[in-house]
């Protein structure tokens, strides 16, 4: 039986969490709390999605409108419990064949865990299934209570259940999938009457079971997965379990992570075969990177485009493409907008940004590209200033191909330098350079003779000057 309605509970306070934010809104791994919940269940091809939404609704359903446009809210205004949640989810829906409820704050699910729970409950033909697991500190989480013939009877929630109970090591995920039309029948027949005054979505379990329906529990092996989030030492936790997840992942799919545990990768980013990841580095966002990069140490990409066989080292990039081939770092800031082409270098102490550099053009060292188009096999000297920024607007420098901009040049914006021309080192370039030109910006030097020991007597300086051989110290 295919899977048709996914409900997702997210409307709790997550008062625990000490946040304006609301919970399900806290991000690890490049996705919010919800939106790997979310993730999870897209690929189980559902029929419909319903998220139950309270605390924070407005910021929460901007959210789900961005990340899943085809999903539906349902406000909960008053907090009633996971029963309550469910019986809002499925007012007005047609509950037929299977759906499957569970929390917006368990991000470390699986797809595949919760398709072997469907597929269970199908085979089975259960009124009923629960995902469970055995939990070395059960503490807080309801427990599953079994019959002597190992079927599950009910689930006790943490506040309700006796010392006994409390002992016990299984606890439910609070992932469960219902045959819709029993679900239906028996979520209107929820009481109260318990230590919290609300309605248990667990209580349904044990109706089904008194009405003769087939109850099934299917426990998984890494209890991790159903791990929930409540503050901020949990959400660090999660994070850190994520993180292991998708290094392991990385790893066995052909990439060196030389320090696994300070290397942090998102989810949502795409690292080929053969990239070396080195200490200290945070890959985020939608990058991409390409096979035989060097990537680190300390370096962090936040939705970069990096070409093949490129290495970054210790620098910053965002929003920027990085070519085959091409060397970055160290100490090197990439901001929005800049594209290097292939064997291209950025080199220590370099910020660019909006700028295109062409194929085999270098900016070694100590140098700032801002709104600018650099041509093929140039060289920006040391120290060179793009100079974009009038104080109002920002200008646009273009620099042709094989170009050399002779160091501690100033290329005040708008103005072109034409394909082979120079700048002489320490110009300031106020107007177009022609193709094949020499651009020099700068006054003829004079030497003010004698001018230490008239004005910096007894100095060290003067000293020196004192001692020179030279003749024409006194002027």
């Amino acid at each position: 039986m295919s899977l048709q309605t996914v409900v997702v509970l997210a409307a709790g306070e997550g008062t625990r969490m000490k946040s304006a934010t609301p919970k399900v809104l806290h991000t690890i791994a490049g996705r919010s709390l919800l939106g790997h919940v979310l993730h999870a269940v897209s690929a189980l091809n559902p029929a419909a999605t319903r998220v139950v939404v309270g605390s924070g609704r407005e910021a929460v359903e901007a959210h789900i409108a961005v990340i899943a446009p085809g999903v539906t809210t349902i406000f909960q205004e008053h907090r009633g419990g996971t029963g309550h949640a469910a019986q809002l989810a499925l007012a007005g829906l047609n509950a037929t064949g299977n759906i499957l409820i569970l929390a917006g704050d368990t991000p470390l699910l699986t797809t595949q865990s919760l398709a072997a729970l469907i597929e269970s409950h199908s085979a089975g033909g259960f009124s009923a299934s629960v995902l469970t697991a055995e939990h070395p500190e059960p503490t807080g989480y309801g427990r599953i209570i079994r019959g002597d013939d190992g079927s599950l009877l009910r689930i006790v929630e943490e506040r309700d259940a006796d010392e006994n109970e409390k002992e016990i090591e299984e606890i439910n995920s609070g992932v469960y999938v219902f045959d819709g039309a029993k679900l239906a029948s028996a979520i209107g027949k929820l009481r109260n009457d318990n230590s919290q005054g609300e309605l248990y979505l667990t209580d349904v379990i044990e109706i089904l079971r008194n009405e003769g329906g087939a109850i099934s529990a299917l426990c998984i092996d890494d209890f991790t997965e159903t791990l929930g989030v409540n503050d901020r030492v949990q959400l660090a936790e999660s994070a850190a379990l994520l993180r292991d997840r998708i290094n392991d992942g990385l790893m066995r799919s052909g990439v060196t992570i030389v320090d696994p545990t300070t290397t942090w990768v998102d989810a949502t980013s795409i690292i080929s075969q053969d990239v070396t990841l080195l200490p200290g580095t945070a890959i985020s966002g939608s990058t991409t990177i390409g096979a035989g990069a060097v990537i680190g140490p300390r370096t962090t990409l936040h939705d970069c485009t990096v070409g093949n066989g490129a290495d970054v080292k210790e620098s910053y990039a965002v929003s920027a493409v990085i070519g085959e081939n091409s060397s970055v770092g160290p100490f090197t800031f990439l901001r929005a907008g800049t594209v290097l082409g292939a064997d291209t270098r950025a080199g220590a102490f370099v910020e660019m940004k909006n700028a295109a550099v062409g194929d085999g053009s270098k900016v070694p060292h100590l140098s700032y590209v801002g709104d600018a188009t650099i041509g093929e096999g140039t060289n920006i000297g040391a120290a060179t200033i793009f100079v974009n920024y009038d104080g109002v607007n920002k200008h646009h420098t273009v620099v042709g191909d094989h170009v050399r901009i002779g160091s501690d040049s100033m290329l005040v914006a708008p103005v072109t330098i034409g394909d082979g021309a120079y700048t002489a080192a320490g110009s300031v370039i106020t107007e177009d350079v022609p193709a094949g030109a020499m651009g020099v910006g700068r006054s003829k030097q004079r030497n003010v003779l004698g001018w230490v020991l008239r004005k910096r007597p007894g100095t060290k300086s003067a000293e020196a000057a004192a001692s020179a051989p030279s003749s024409d110290q006194k002027g």
